[in-house]
């Protein structure tokens, strides 16, 4: 399916509504300015296989972008709102975007990333600002009718790069149909009962490949979307309960979130409507899903997979309280477990988790990071390590280059993050290697208290203790300091490779 088809069957139902400020696309509204943004591209000289950047807010443009571009043959980058005007002309010299599109709050920086690409062509989603001009009076000389020769155009997303500098993901362009189903709209039937009653709640950025796509999902089979404009975790309640949300997607920070608002504040809204929710993007500490689990009941679903698509695992709510902890079986590519000599391992036996037989996604301009993900069976991996059992359910350990190695011994610091989430007074925590005369490395925890007031020694040493109640001594930390801030994208991953720049500097 394909939102022009409800344009013709159900014209005023909501395609998308942002809140909190209620601005909303009817499915007539996302099929018009759809096409007319594609005839608008067309008019600029682009074509198939060609690129367009957003630089904007969860607002309604970005969805009569994303369609217009669908409709033509053309990739898309949403790019982070948050980066630097020099992080954004990297990107956009290197996906080589030939159009940039930006929200007039984000145009300032976009004339100054666009500054050394005088090629590139920037318009505002708004009024002029920043004496960028709005695309909008444009449209009114388009043809309103549907552009000929349509075909599927594509997102190109970059990678998050926590480890280095992200990297363009390129699926393939087959120029199919626009009508052909895509894997989100595939799995959202499949795997969580979604249809056109479906009320689909997401809560982060769009310019991250899950929320993107899965919105994009929803439209597709005629659902309606509510997208947060930004997270607020009360804000959240509010709009399941006002519009009987069915469907979310959410990452282990949000439920954390939400766990820690006042009982009373919980209790006032309803979440009977909720059918299905999903996580993923980062690991979930069992004992946080657990109580997720006790409030909203075995409706949450999980699954593991990366904006590359190399392979992707699900597991029911069912499957997970059978097998706390795990990520479940794979239901694209074959999940294979190897040492670092790229030997197959056994179940039980942890090792870098690859995928086999999944599509054929590449790095764009990058040919030396589809080396690096890929082993001398043609597998490829995320960086993750982790083991199956004998069913096939895989449970993850870390990530690859997060390893600890202290003393000589190998600590994966996702077990000692878990641990300490789980304490009533942490908000967020993050655990590294620091240098150590001694040992080479030692574990640290840096930890954002739900009280600044109490980020003292004594707390720490009552951290430090906690930990090593419940795992080894060796995986507990020797130090922990208090932030104000984690650096933590909006999809939950952590930029870790921050805070060990900062210690390594000392």
């Amino acid at each position: 399916m394909h939102p022009s088809c409800h344009a013709e069957t159900r014209p005023d139902a909501i395609a998308v509504r942002f809140e909190p400020s209620g601005r909303s696309l009817t499915y007539r509204d996302l099929d018009s300015r759809s096409a007319q943004l594609a005839h608008f591209f067309r008019s600029l000289g682009l074509g198939k296989g060609d690129v367009v950047a957003l630089l904007l807010e969860n607002e309604p443009a970005l969805f009569e972008l994303t369609w217009a571009a669908q409709r033509i043959g053309v990739y898309y980058v949403c790019v982070p709102t948050r980066l630097t005007s020099s992080e954004i002309t990297y990107m956009l010299a290197d996906s080589g975007a030939v159009l940039l599109f930006a929200s007039s709050s984000l145009c300032e920086v976009a004339v100054s990333a666009i500054t050394p690409l005088p090629s590139l062509a920037l318009w505002s989603t708004g009024p002029n600002a920043h004496g960028v001009p709005p695309y909008m009076p444009k449209l009114d000389d388009m043809p309103e009718g549907r552009p000929a020769n349509e075909c599927a155009g594509s997102d190109l997303l970059y990678s998050s790069g926590t480890t280095g500098r992200p990297k363009g993901v390129k699926p393939p362009l087959d120029y199919a149909s626009i009508f052909a189903p895509t894997r989100h709209s595939e799995l959202g039937g499949s795997l969580y009962g979604m249809n056109e009653a479906t009320v689909f709640l997401s809560p982060a950025p769009l310019y991250h490949a899950a929320p993107l796509r899965w919105c994009m999902g929803v439209m597709r089979i005629g659902g309606t979307c509510i997208a947060m404009e930004h997270f607020d975790a009360e804000l959240a309640l509010g709009l399941i309960d006002r519009h009987r949300v069915t469907h979310a997607q959410w990452v282990p920070t949000h439920f954390v979130r939400l766990l820690r608002l006042p009982e009373a504040t919980r209790s006032r809204y309803a979440h009977d409507s909720l059918r299905a929710v999903f996580h993923a993007a980062a690991p979930c500490p069992v004992e946080i899903k657990r109580q997720m689990l006790d409030w909203w009941g075995p409706i949450i679903h999980e699954y593991y997979s990366g904006t590359e698509a190399f392979g992707m695992t699900a597991i029911s709510p069912e499957e997970w309280l059978a097998k706390p902890g795990s990520v479940g079986r794979s239901i694209l590519g074959e999940i294979r477990i190897c040492d670092e000599n790229d030997n197959p391992l056994p179940s039980g036996s942890e090792g870098v988790v690859y995928f086999e037989g999944g599509p054929a996604t590449v790095y764009h301009n990058a040919p030396e990071k589809d080396a690096e993900v890929t082993n001398t069976h043609g597998w490829r991996t995320y960086g993750d390590v982790g083991w199956t059992d004998e069913e096939g359910f895989l449970y993850l350990t870390d990530r690859r280059s997060f390893m600890i190695v202290t003393g000589g011994v190998n600590v994966y610091p996702q077990e000692t993050e878990n641990v300490l989430a789980t304490h009533p007074s942490v908000a967020d925590v993050a655990v590294i290697g620091v240098p150590n005369t001694d040992l080479g490395e030692e574990v640290k925890a840096v930890v954002l208290p739900v009280d600044p007031a109490i980020a003292t020694s004594e707390f720490a040493e009552e951290l430090i203790a906690w930990t090593r109640e419940r795992i080894s001594p060796i995986k507990a930390p020797r130090s922990v300091d208090f932030v104000t801030e984690m650096p933590r994208q909006p999809t939950g991953k952590l930029h870790k490779r921050l805070l060990r720049d900062r210690y390594l500097q000392q």
